[in-house]
């Protein structure tokens, strides 16, 4: 566990945030080179992403987790299923 009084909680909030980016911006490029930007640009829906997907950002491990989430949903549910990337890009953007 951390101690917030720590004086390594900056690096590690650092650390954080970076790799918060690094496996979003690999995700983000996975999906484009399966899908193709343009194919994502024209099937992509109208959702809004929630609330708490903001604040996820004052937590940096937190984002890297739900992009982790996420690819677990791909594989697991989409990818074994054999159902495409472009299909698992419309469930991330539909209105339910």
């Amino acid at each position: 566990m951390i101690d917030l009084t720590s004086p390594d909680l900056f690096p590690y909030l650092i650390f954080g945030l970076i790799l918060n980016f690094v496996f979003s911006m690999a995700f983000g490029i996975y999906l484009s080179n399966n899908i193709g930007i343009e194919e994502m640009m024209t099937s992509k829906g109208q959702k809004e992403q929630p609330w708490w997907m903001a604040l996820s950002l004052a937590v940096p491990y937190a984002k890297m987790a739900i992009t982790l989430y996420r690819v677990a949903i791909l594989q697991f549910y989409f990818l074994d299923q054999g159902k495409s990337h472009k299909d698992f890009w419309i469930y991330l953007t539909a209105q339910k």
